[in-house]
This record gives structure tokens, C-alpha cells and sequence, in this order.
């Protein structure tokens, strides 16, 4: 018994910890674990930065891999060893151990093997017994049908396996860009907001280690699962092969390990969002933000021939004119709206500038006169606030500008989204579509207006 338990040791540790089967040119990961290259590079096919090993998930820093020579030559020596299965003699027809008599009978109750004197027995009388043969063939059946559920089980756990993992990254990457943001934050806000930075600061630390210690673990499970899978698939399409007898022996244990199954939970890594005691006027604009941000995109059909469109239409920069006019085009000055407008409602949108130069922000009507050289005011339906400067100072190399519009009140607010204050402000009396409104001054070659 020893050396049979050897053995099935032995061809274990020969075993590739993805497959199951035996290793083929094996590499050693930076940890030590040995796999299938084609297996290894198959798990990490999907991620990109750092690879976890399947076995102990240490972060290995890339795809590189050394092979394993010596070990390529034990498996060589491993698979030549015959298996204790192989070496097994047919074995005689067991017998039952109450009253020494051939096996023939299957309790379907009890799932347990019996003789024809168990029949007469108290324990089972009345049982449902049936012959061995017929037995076997509706628990084969039945063990048939159970590989369907683990099989397809087993690619939904891995997909999960490796959608965990993803998500540490992503935790990451999102906890280090709203740790910078809340560094500008508190710093353009000066020393009063320091203290505030620290407590927020240590919150997220405790999150993010609270985060880091549980996904790694959740995978821990998840691989854990796969593998318990991947075992019982295995006994089941063995079992699948063997006598009738052999079948039905420790038949119940099967039955109760399939039944048994349960997936480990998904554990939710939604971050919680953390808020600093700012000032009044702060949280009232971060909530204005949060609730009437708008997505705009810039309309190429309205822009001035000197204006430069990105191909995501998020962007517009001033270039001298070598075309033709755009009969299209918003006025003869250099201006260009958004492709959405605004009848109702509040609604709030992020502009940023860059470079040296001079640029004119707000919204007019959906009316206003095209290729018209009338000056754009409030008085024909034109409301903007004028900036002018070297915009690349700013902290963050840019000048942030945030403009609200509050349709049935008829108010256009405009703040500085760099320190968080309100800068200025009209009041009209709004009865058509509004159109948000861009221009750049013909002087402002290195000015660049970017839509958020």
C-alpha cells in the first residue's frame, strides 16, 4: 500500500496543475510551479502587465519562462512506469460480508450492493431492489448526464477565475487616479484641505489592502474549485468505464459529491466613495457635476473653415484657412457648436484649454444667423464669456472651465473647475433650442479647445 501510494504520488507531482495530465516541456514560472507551456501561455493569453501563477497567483512580471530539462527527463521516466490500475489483476467477484454470498442486487434506497438473503433482511424489505446489470445501466446513464454540469460549470468558473484577476488591476489603476485627483484637489485648496486629504487618504488605504486581501483569496477559491471540478469529471468518466460491480461500488459517494457542488461566491469589489468636508460652494458643484453632466461632441457641419475638428470630435484647434468657405458654417467668425442642443432641463459640461491664445465659451440660439458677420452677443441670441492667456501655467497644464445651464430659470454659470469657484454669469429669458458654443480668436494658432 505504500508503494502504490508512492506512485500515485509520484505521477501527481508529474502532473501539469492545468491539465492534469502529464507535463509536456515543462517551464518554471518565477515561483517555481511547473506547467505545459501551451497551458500556461493559454491562461495568460487575455491579460497584459502582470500574469499570476494559476497555483499561487505571485505576480509574475512577464511571459518569460525557463524550461525544465531535468524534469522534462523524469517525465519521460515517469510515463514509462506502469499505473497500479494496469498492474491490477481481475479481481474475484466480491462478496457480501453479512451472509458470504454473490453480489446480485442494487438498493436503490440505500445505494448499497447485496445478496439474494438480503432480500428477507428487516433492513430492506421494503426497498427497492433491483438487479446488478439494470442498476449499472441507470446509474451510468445518470453519471453521463452529470459531466454535461461540470464541463460547462468548469469554463464558466474559469472565465469568473480570470475576470477576478482583471478586476485587481482595474482596482488598482482606479484607486492611484483617484488618489491623484484628490491630491490636486486638496492642494489647489491649500492647507485647510490637507488634513481632510490624509483622512480620505488613509480610508482609501484601508479599502484598497481590504480589497487586495480578498480578491486573491476570492481567486484562491475559485482555482480551488476548478480544481475539485476538474478531479470529479475525472472519477466520473472513469467510473463511466468500469464493470457494473466496480461501478456500483462507493457509487453514493459520487452521488453525494456531485450534489454537494457549490460555487464559490463573487466577491464585489465596488469602492466605496469617499467625500471630503469641503466648503459649501465646493459640494454643491461636485453635485451639479455628478447629477447634470452632459456628453458633447463638436458639429464639423457648423465649423469655421479655420477650425480644426478631431476625429472623436472632442477637440478643435485654430489653423489658417487654405479651403474652401463652409456655407455651413456658424458665422464668419471662427466658432463651431456642439451637435447637441438644449430646450429643457439643467445641464452642465467640462471644456479645457491649453496653450496661448484667446477663446470664447457659452451657447447661443439654434437660430443664430450662419456665415453672418454680426458680432455674437446676448442681444442676438449669443451668450459666452471671454478667456485670454497662457493656459499651460495652470497646475494641471490646463485652464478647466465648467459652464451650467439652467434652461427654465434662464441662467449660463460658468466656474473654474481648477480651484472650484463660481467666476461668472447671465440671466435671459430662453424660448428656443440652446446650441453650446466654441471659438477660438484668428491670433490663437497654438490654443486648443478639448470638450471632456
Amino acid at each position: 500500500m505504500a508503494f502504490a501510494a508512492s506512485l500515485a504520488e509520484l505521477q501527481a507531482e508529474a502532473s501539469c496543475p492545468i491539465c492534469l495530465d502529464h507535463l509536456r516541456d515543462p517551464v518554471t514560472t518565477e515561483c517555481g510551479h511547473n506547467f505545459c507551456p501551451s497551458c500556461i501561455h493559454q491562461r495568460w493569453e487575455s491579460l497584459q502587465g502582470t500574469f499570476p501563477c494559476p497555483v499561487c497567483l505571485h505576480h509574475c512580471p512577464d511571459r518569460s519562462l525557463k524550461q525544465n530539462t531535468q524534469l522534462c527527463h523524469m517525465i519521460e521516466i515517469v510515463q514509462q512506469i506502469p499505473t497500479i490500475r494496469g498492474k491490477r489483476k481481475r479481481q474475484e467477484e466480491p462478496l457480501c460480508k453479512k451472509h458470504c454470498e454473490v453480489l446480485a442486487l442494487f438498493c436503490e434506497k440505500d445505494l448499497e450492493l447485496m445478496c439474494a438473503q438480503c432480500r428477507v433482511s428487516s433492513d430492506h424489505g421494503d426497498h427497492p431492489l433491483i438487479p446488478i446489470e439494470e442498476a449499472a445501466a441507470s446509474h451510468r446513464g445518470m453519471l453521463k448526464r452529470y459531466i454535461e454540469f461540470p464541463t460547462n460549470h468548469l469554463e464558466d468558473t474559469k472565465m469568473e477565475y480570470e475576470n477576478q484577476i482583471a478586476k485587481t488591476f482595474k482596482v488598482k489603476r482606479k484607486m492611484d487616479k483617484f488618489r491623484e485627483e484628490l491630491y490636486y484637489e486638496c492642494k489647489e485648496l491649500k492647507y485647510s484641505f490637507e488634513i481632510e486629504r490624509y483622512n480620505v487618504n488613509i480610508s482609501l488605504l484601508r479599502e484598497e489592502k481590504d480589497i487586495e486581501e480578498k480578491l486573491p483569496e476570492n481567486g484562491r477559491q475559485f482555482s480551488y474549485h476548478m480544481f475539485r471540478l476538474n478531479t470529479l469529471l475525472g472519477e466520473i468518466e472513469e467510473k463511466c468505464l468500469q464493470t457494473d460491480l466496480d461501478l456500483l461500488i462507493g457509487i453514493e459517494r459520487i452521488h453525494n459529491r456531485y450534489g454537494n457542488l457549490e460555487t464559490p461566491a463573487v466577491f464585489s469589489c465596488e469602492l466605496k466613495e469617499e467625500n471630503c468636508s469641503l466648503p459649501p460652494h465646493y459640494l454643491g458643484l461636485h453635485k451639479m457635476i455628478r447629477t447634470f453632466q452632459v456628453d458633447l461632441t463638436l458639429d464639423p457641419e457648423t465649423a469655421h473653415p479655420s477650425l480644426i475638428i478631431s476625429r472623436d470630435k472632442k477637440n478643435v484647434i485654430y489653423r489658417t484657412s487654405v479651403g474652401l468657405p463652409n456655407p455651413q458654417a456658424l458665422t464668419a467668425y471662427s466658432a463651431v457648436l456642439s451637435s447637441e442642443g438644449f430646450d429643457a432641463g439643467r445641464h452642465f459640461w467640462d471644456v479645457n484649454i491649453g496653450g496661448t491664445g484667446e477663446c470664447f465659451l457659452g451657447v447661443c440660439k439654434e437660430s443664430f444667423l450662419r456665415n453672418s458677420h454680426i458680432l455674437p452677443s446676448p442681444s442676438n441670441g449669443c451668450w459666452y464669456q471671454q478667456w485670454t492667456g497662457t493656459f499651460g501655467l495652470f497646475p494641471r497644464g490646463q485652464c478647466k472651465i465648467g459652464i451650467f445651464l439652467d434652461y427654465e430659470l434662464g441662467e449660463v454659470s460658468f466656474y473654474n473647475l481648477n480651484n472650484r469657484s463660481y467666476m461668472y454669469g447671465f440671466t435671459n429669458t430662453f424660448a428656443e433650442k440652446l446650441m453650446p458654443y466654441f471659438s477660438i480668436a484668428s491670433s490663437s494658432e497654438s490654443l486648443t479647445i478639448s470638450i471632456l
